[in-house]
């Protein structure tokens, strides 16, 4: 019998290590998972609706496309995903982070945030919605061993 492979989507925050922590945690532990994300090169990211469809001279308009390119991949990632991670940093506003929260909480999707401590207030109603909110990679890669294996 095949074992099943878990989709995890990894979302949010760009700036550190946090996606390859668990993805390594996950390879030492021998889980059976897959992992996705949305595009975490940010000038890609900004740039892909008005370098594939063609310039605008509004900013809005070439915000406006570049977010509908990228819901192209964010939609089919998060919709076939069996678990949905979100990291909040302390950095930058991620909209688009909660915004990813809010539509896999919408999908019936089970989310797991990950944010320190002093972003909870904030953060009060996404992880209201959120099966557990984890502080650290590592939290993550054991909710994860403890979901798909039901070991401790």
């Amino acid at each position: 019998m095949t074992q099943r492979i878990w989709t995890i989507y990894l979302s949010g925050e760009i700036h550190t290590d946090w996606r390859e922590r668990i993805s390594q945690g996950a390879a030492q532990a021998g889980l059976p998972v897959e992992f996705v994300s949305p595009v975490t090169d940010h000038d890609t990211s900004d740039m892909c609706g008005v370098d594939i469809l063609g310039g605008e001279d509004d900013a809005f308009w070439a915000d406006h496309k570049g977010a509908k390119v990228n819901a192209l991949r964010t939609r089919v990632m998060l919709e076939k995903s069996d678990i949905v991670v979100v990291r909040f940093g302390d950095k930058y506003r991620q909209w688009n982070a909660a915004f990813d929260a809010g539509y896999a909480a919408a999908l019936g999707k089970a989310l797991i945030t990950l944010h320190d401590p002093d972003l909870t207030h904030p953060l009060k109603e996404v992880d209201s919605v959120a099966l557990a909110v984890a502080q650290t990679p590592e939290q993550v890669v054991r909710l994860l061993q403890y979901a798909i294996n039901g070991t401790l």
